[in-house]
């Protein structure tokens, strides 16, 4: 017991030390994409680099308040950001569903698997046609496109951490005689919540990456259509503004997914 002041000094010193090194990383991350932001300003503007083929920061300012003004920028992410969440979400229960199937019913999975990792590995742009004669040249081909990117890639990962589920706790659920949707349900589910975390924030970067290249194939509005627009016509500044704000939502996304990420980690824990 008389160690224990000790011990709780130290305790705090530790703490207070990862509290520091958190907040210096805070900050040099920070701090780095200012720099990034101010040396793309300063060589814009002393004519080190040609703005008009780079663009600047201030130009692309420039350009996001004339796309708020204008109200298109609402109009366009808007429509980016539904086509994303809406493949985001049928991805993920659409593959969670498929690797359950796959996990209960051990032939379904020797015959499937093989196919799923060639169709993974295909060039899913290489169906972009073939998805437009299907679908119809709107909404429903991007959809497509990005669930098509980011399935397949959802049902590997998460039934891969289904079968690496501990054969010791398998075999005690049997000897136990549980069900098959018991063990689902109490054991292999539970033990995945890192496994499908993972999976959905892969998916975030996945689904995005599909409704832009549906976006490039097919598409009126959008940020893509934005970009491919002033790609067209040489608005570089539109491109970029184009991308920075495609970037500011993606992160926000992934934060959702991080938010998530915590809250179900509080609720299972963390295996």
């Amino acid at each position: 017991m008389k160690n224990t002041p000790n011990y709780s000094r130290e305790h705090a010193k530790y703490l207070a030390r990862l509290k520091r090194n958190k907040i210096a990383v805070s900050a040099m991350r920070w701090g780095l994409l200012v720099a990034v932001i101010l040396l793309w300003e300063i060589l814009a503007r002393v004519g080190a680099i040609d703005s008009f083929i780079t663009s600047c920061p201030s130009r692309i300012l420039d350009t996001f308040v004339s796309l708020v003004e204008d109200g298109s920028l609402f109009e366009h992410a808007g429509v980016t950001l539904y086509e994303t969440v809406v493949s985001f979400l049928l991805a993920t229960f659409l593959g969670t569903l498929i690797a359950i199937l796959l996990w209960w019913c051990d032939t379904l999975r020797s015959v499937l698997e093989p196919h799923l990792v060639v169709l993974n590995a295909l060039p899913k742009i290489a169906l972009g046609p073939i998805i437009i004669i299907w679908v119809g040249a709107g909404t429903g081909a991007i959809i497509v496109m990005a669930l098509m990117i980011s399935l397949i890639i959802t049902v590997l990962s998460t039934l891969n951490g289904f079968l690496e589920v501990d054969k010791g706790k398998l075999t005690l659920m049997d000897t136990m005689n549980a069900t098959k949707l018991q063990k689902l349900f109490y054991l292999v589910l539970p033990s995945n919540v890192p496994t499908i975390i993972s999976a959905l924030k892969i998916n975030v970067g996945l689904c995005w990456v599909g409704t832009i290249m549906g976006e490039y194939l097919v598409s009126r509005a959008g940020l893509g259509y934005l970009i491919i627009y002033g790609g067209q016509v040489f608005r570089l500044d539109l491109v970029m503004t184009s991308t920075v704000v495609l970037c500011i939502l993606a992160a926000l996304m992934y934060a959702c997914v991080a938010l998530l990420e915590k809250l179900a980690y509080k609720k299972f824990g963390k295996n």
